[in-house]
This record gives C-alpha cells, structure tokens and sequence, in this order.
C-alpha cells in the first residue's frame, strides 16, 4: 500500500476493541524503537500480541525454503540477531476451538504469502503460526486478521492461550452434546479480561464432548471441561466435569478433578474464579515454578477447590455469564450439500486407503468429516488458496484444525467423497494416514525454536517417510499407535502422551556432542490423556528409527490378543524395555561414522570441541563420563522400583541419582567432596549454582532446584505422584549435568 495504510482500508471492517488494541501496540513499538520502553516490558507486550523472536542457526527450514531467499532484509542470520528488530520472528495466530472459514483461510493465505515465507504450521494448539515474520509488518498483519474476526491477542505470554476443543464437536457420534458454542464463549469472555492478566506463567483451556477419545486432551490442561448430562429435578441438564492443574511441559502432572458436575451457567464465573485465585497465590518470581499445577499440588486439591467456592462467592455479577445461553439451543452448522449414500460410485486409486483413515462417519447420516493430514503440521500458502476453494465447494465454512497438526473437512456428503479425494490429491492435501503411526507430531524443534535441542521435525519426517513407504505392510496392530516428538524437554509436541514418544537432548562423545533423542514409552493418548509415559534411555538421534522399527515390530509379534500397547510395556516391565533400547545407545567412534554426529535435516557436525583426541587411538573417557554412568544406573532404579509399587524407595533413588550426577560435576573441579548429601549439596551450590556456571539461558536455575528442594524439603509421605514427579525431575536435572559439564568443557553445540 502506498497512498492508503492497512488501518485506513479496514478501518471499518475491524471490531473496535481490536483496531484499538492494535493501535496501542503500534504505539508501543514506537516507544520502544526511541528507548522510551524498557526492552523486558515490551517483550511481554509483544509475547500478548502473540509475537516471538526465532531461532536462525539452521539457515533454512526442512522443507528446503532458505532464509536467504525470504522477504525480509538480506544478511547473516545465522548468528542470530541481536534485537527483534535485527531479523524477523514467528508470529501466532489464535483460532478459538480450531473454527475457520474459507474467508479467514483466503486471508491466511495472502499473509503467508506476503510476509512470510508461504507455509502455515498447525500447532498442537489449533492455532497458525507464521515464521519469519518482521516484526515492524505485525500491525497490518493484526489489522488484515482483525478484519475477519481473528486475533492473535494473548496467543503467547503469561495469559489464556488459545481455548481448544475436540474438532469433531457436534459430529462426534459418542459426544454428551457439542462442545463448541461453549469453548467459543469461554475464549471470547476471557480474551483480555481483567482477571487474567496477573498471571506467573501461562493458563491452558480445553473443551471435550467425551470422555473415552483424545480429542480435548482435557486432563493435560490447567483447566478442562468434560461434557456431562446429569438428571436433576426431573430434567436433562447439560454442565462440565472441571478438571484443573494439568500440564506437561519438562514435569507433568495429570489433571484433578475440581469439580464433578458444574451446570452450563457457572463455567465462566467458576473459570474466572480459578483465575483469581491462580492470579492472586501462584508464583510470580520463578516462573519454572509458576504454572498453576504447581499450586494445585503445593494446596492440594480439596484446599484449591476451597478456595474457588469462595472467590466465587465474591465475584461480583457480570451478565455475561448467561447471556450466551440464549443461542445455544439454536447453535447448529449447516451443510452446503444434500446428504447422499457412496453407494455405486466409481472410486480412484488409492481412495479405499484415504477413506480407511482419514473419514468419519459422523452422527448425521449420510454426512462424514474428512481429515486432512499435514506432514509435520504443515500446507504452503498456495495449498491454503486451494483448500479454500475446496471447502467452498464441499464443506462450506464447516473447517476445523486438530491438535494433532491437521485439519478436518466437516458435514462432507458420502457421495462427494470421491470427487473430493480427487481434488485434494491434485493439490498435494490427499495422503492417507490420519491419525495413524505415520501420522506424527512434532514440535519445531531445532528449526526455528531458541529452545530446541535436537531436530524434531527433521526426525518426524525422516519417521513419516520411512513408515510411510512400508505403511501397507505393517501390522494391523501398530498402526494406530502414537508417535510424538519434541525438541527438547519442554512438551510442546506432547511427547508424555504417546505411545513411543521422544525429546531432544545431547550427550558427549570424547570431545564431541551428538545429538539424541529420550526415548519415552507407554503414554495413553486416548481417554483424554489419561496416563503419561516414562522416559526409558537417551538414544542418538540417527539410531531412533532403527529402534522405532525394533519396537513395534516386538509389540507386534509378542502382544496377546488385544493387549494395548501401554499394556504390553507394563508387562515386559522397565528391566526388559530398558534391555530393549540399550544396544541404540550406543555411540560409534567419529572415524567410524561421522553421520552420527549431525542431526536429522542439518548436513553440520552437531559440536567440535577444541580438545584433541586422546591417546592409543582412542579417546581418554572423562572421569564426569564414568561418574554420571552411575547416577543414570540409579535412575533407572528407581523407574523399576516405581514399577513395583515401592514409591518410598523409587523416590529415594531418584534423589540420590541426582545427587550423584551433582557429584559426578562437582568432581571436575574439586576431586576431594565426599559423598555425604550435605557435602555434595554444598559444594554443587557453591561452584555451580551461585556462579550460574549451571544455568542455561533459557532454564536459568530451574533444574538445580529440582535437587536443592528436594534435599531442603524431604516429603514426610511419599505416594505414587510424588515419587513420579521427583523421578521427571531427576531426569531433567541429569541431563542438565550433562549440558554444563559440556558447556564447562568447551564442547560446542550448534
């Protein structure tokens, strides 16, 4: 635009909270840009517009798109830039409960193609993301989304996130009754709302019309709602199961149920109770502490649930609480097609397998809901203009996203399908799949993520191609199997939740770093989440799809009938599981094959210290190489002894295995500290917790916690959950030993 801005053009098109919030936010970049605004204040600011800086070492994506190529000002981003201002970043869009019409899609479109660089990532949160984007072009982005009803408000930063729901809400043929114009209503009321911008840390919600499926995954959240009909006084009355104090980031924890039934009524003024109290008693300063589950667990439940009735009895009235109500009964979608039967027509190559896995029959008859699987969450800008187009045709503005990275087609007649099968392969949007192991979410990892460890997504791809070239042969049984990956220990691809899922992290080899990938097994993905894996081995992340391969083909052979896969890992136990993953473990020498010492997608050595080989053409093993052996031996201890049942002693072994890896650390500068706890406490605190010497930039002095309060605070009782959580923390705090001796070392990671 060159005589008209964007704010002029759609002035009229945007509601006017948000053209004048994005004004506020224009306003504020400016006094950033004069020094006028302290960088850690604007930073929040832009996180709530929904704006976060990127990582650039890579130099291209693995889709082949290289940064140089991007529109955006040429230079070396491969160090990174210094500011926001220096290089673009990513930018997040909010799609409450994953609604989109083909509008929104067009515009969507026209943004990707004109300030990014013209792909769209799904994110496990039913929203867009948009990399590469500079951030002096997020004004007109936010005016153009404005102008069709979307925002990217609080999408990031210490606020409501996007509120999810189940994407086949209102089709689902086993839902209590369609979720959607509830989800659609809690995301509206607390979008900005007063009580929600006093937050530690960031509050995840999620809707679900069922309880036996995944698709609102509601007991990973903070809050969740879990649709119920209740007789009462003689009447159907429709309301929520509220769960609270979910997540899964590096420790999760499972949600609990705060209240059994809540009638439709109270769920906003209960939600802005919780808020309040999460508002007022969670934690503010450190913010590795600051999600709310830490404060339902810090409460307990019954003193949290408490503490909710009574905000809710102070809460003063707010008439829309109700006022949505009133077009619930009448909320209905409509299709754009007479319901007509497949029956006769002639089918194209390839269909009966897209049908198997990617169509629903929904609760209407005649009608059936088509996913669309996206490799790696992903559709170019093009692809997004056409899928727009064939929505129109077939769907009308029935689209929803999933958290599984995809996106579905709704009220699609029967008859029509195999025309649309047509027009989604002719677009490059017709794979089959969904939903299946070839299916796999991943995080974006090492691409773009500042957090990233080790390449998720070039994993995934390397796994989707390989399972999907022998997708045909593999067995009936391992093909609904879950694969998810993250980057690293954060959760963002949902690695708890999986059957085999897999985080990125790094270990040494001599003087070099390699890449690897924890390998997490028995995650239950269905009924909401229910039951989280345990991580069993850190593997080099060129082993992992021999090894995937290794596992479900034993998960095939010696299941018994009808033995899940959760049920199958129980059985064989961690003794046998862990026997199962050692020999991947194994790292060959770099002589031997480099490969090994780059990862998935990246050509790079991973790390090249500047320490030479050893002698007798071998590389001298490092005392902190040895010692850490033992805290690893210990750790896996105590996931055995919590297989068992014997919480006491799996706690115990999972403390001591960190103090062995603080003591294995310690030792690299003072060989003399002794194996008392409070001996190797000490002197970890002195050397490497009050230098920061064990700080990360981005964990700070999170995981030292882990052991510092569990050495000041021993439990008085220990149950299954304690021993659970204490043994996540252990993981991650010896694999932060691992990454500061490196870092102490001079290895160097990429």
């Amino acid at each position: 635009m060159t005589e008209q801005t964007w704010k002029d053009v759609l002035q009229d098109k945007m509601p006017p909270q948000l053209a004048e919030e994005i004004d506020i936010f224009e306003g504020q970049m400016e006094l950033r840009k004069q020094g006028k605004l302290d960088e850690r204040v604007f930073a929040e600011m832009r996180l709530r517009r929904g704006a976060y800086g990127q990582r650039y070492d890579n130099g291209k994506r693995h889709d082949g798109i290289e940064t140089r190529h991007l529109p955006f000002p040429s230079g070396d981003l491969t160090k990174g830039p210094e500011t926001m201002w220096d290089a673009p970043g990513m930018l997040r869009i909010k799609i409450p409960f994953g609604g989109l019409t083909t509008e929104q899609m067009e515009v969507l479109a026209e943004l990707a193609e004109e300030y990014s660089d013209h792909i769209l990532h799904v994110t496990t949160r039913q929203d867009i993301q948009l990399h590469y984007i500079h951030i002096d072009d997020t004004p007109d982005i936010m005016r153009r989304l404005a102008a069709v009803g979307i925002t990217t408000r609080e999408a990031c930063g210490n606020s409501v996130r996007n509120v999810t729901a189940c994407p086949f809400a209102g089709v689902c043929r086993d839902q209590a009754f369609d979720v959607t114009p509830y989800s659609k209503a809690t995301a509206e009321y607390l979008l900005g709302h007063d009580d929600v911008q006093d937050f530690g840390r960031k509050f995840k919600i999620a809707f679900s019309g069922c309880e036996d499926h995944a698709c609102g995954l509601v007991k990973i959240h903070d809050m969740g709602f879990l649709a119920r009909v209740k007789e009462i006084d003689g009447e159907q009355k429709r309301g929520f199961t509220i769960f609270v104090g979910g997540g899964l980031g590096t420790v999760p924890h499972q949600a609990k149920v705060l209240y059994e039934f809540v009638p439709e009524e109270e769920i906003l003024p209960v939600s802005q109770a919780v808020a309040r109290v999460f508002a007022r008693l969670g934690e503010k300063r450190n913010r590795n502490r600051a999600r709310l589950k830490f404060l339902v667990a810090q409460l307990g439940i019954e003193e949290f649930r408490r503490l909710v009735d009574e905000e809710r009895k102070t809460l003063p009235y707010d008439e829309r609480w109700t006022t949505y109500l009133q077009d619930v009964p009448n909320y209905k979608e409509a299709p754009i097609r007479p319901a007509a039967a497949l029956n006769g027509v002639e089918k194209p190559e390839g269909f009966d397998a897209w049908y198997a896995s990617n169509v629903y029959q929904q609760r209407q008859a005649g009608y059936v809901t088509v996913t669309i699987n996206l490799p790696l969450g992903d559709l170019t800008a093009r692809q997004m203009y056409q899928l727009a187009d064939i929505a129109r045709q077939y769907a009308g503005d029935n689209v929803r996203l999933t958290v599984e990275q995809n996106i579905v087609l709704r009220w699609i007649s029967e008859a029509d399908l195999p025309n649309l099968y047509h027009d989604l392969k002719a677009v490059g949007l017709g794979d089959a799949g969904a939903g299946t192991i070839v299916d796999i979410t991943s995080c974006p990892g090492t691409d773009t993520c500042k957090l990233g460890i080790a390449s998720s997504r070039g994993l995934a791809g390397e796994l989707r191609r390989r399972l999907g070239e022998k997708n045909a042969s593999l067995p009936e049984a391992v093909k609904d199997l879950k694969i998810k990956i993250s980057g690293c220990f954060n959760s963002c691809g949902q690695h708890h939740i999986a059957d085999i899922g897999l985080f990125g992290n790094s270990r040494r080899a001599g003087n070099r770093k390699v890449p690897h990938f924890q390998v997490v097994l028995g995650g239950r993905w269905r009924d909401n989440a229910s039951s989280y894996g345990l991580a069993v081995g850190a593997v080099p992340a060129k082993s992992v799809p021999i090894l995937v391969d290794t596992i479900i083909n034993r998960y095939a052979t010696e299941r018994e009938k009808g033995e899940s896969f959760q049920d199958w890992i129980r059985r064989l136990g961690k003794v046998a599981v862990r026997e199962m993953v050692r020999p991947f473990m194994n790292i060959p020498p770099f002589e031997l094959d480099p490969s090994f010492y780059s990862d998935w997608g990246d050509t790079r050595v991973y790390g090249i210290g500047d320490i030479g080989v050893g002698e007798c053409a071998g590389e001298v093993v490092s005392l902190f190489s040895m010692e850490i052996a033992k805290a690893e031996s210990v750790h896996f201890e105590a996931l055995v002894a919590l297989d068992d049942g014997d919480y006491v002693t799996a706690e115990n072994r999972a403390y001591e295995s960190m103090l062995l890896a603080a003591r294995a650390l310690v030792r690299t500068q003072y060989l003399d500290v002794g194996n008392e706890p409070d001996d190797i406490v000490k002197e970890f605190r002195t050397r490497f917790y009050d230098t920061k010497l064990f700080f990360d930039p981005f964990a700070k002095g999170k995981f030292a916690n882990y052991l510092l309060d569990r050495h000041a605070n021993p439990p008085d009782e220990i149950d299954e959950d304690k021993a659970h959580r204490l043994i996540k923390e252990a993981r991650l705090f010896i694999e932060a030993t691992y990454t500061c001796e490196a870092r102490v070392n001079g290895v160097i990671v990429n």
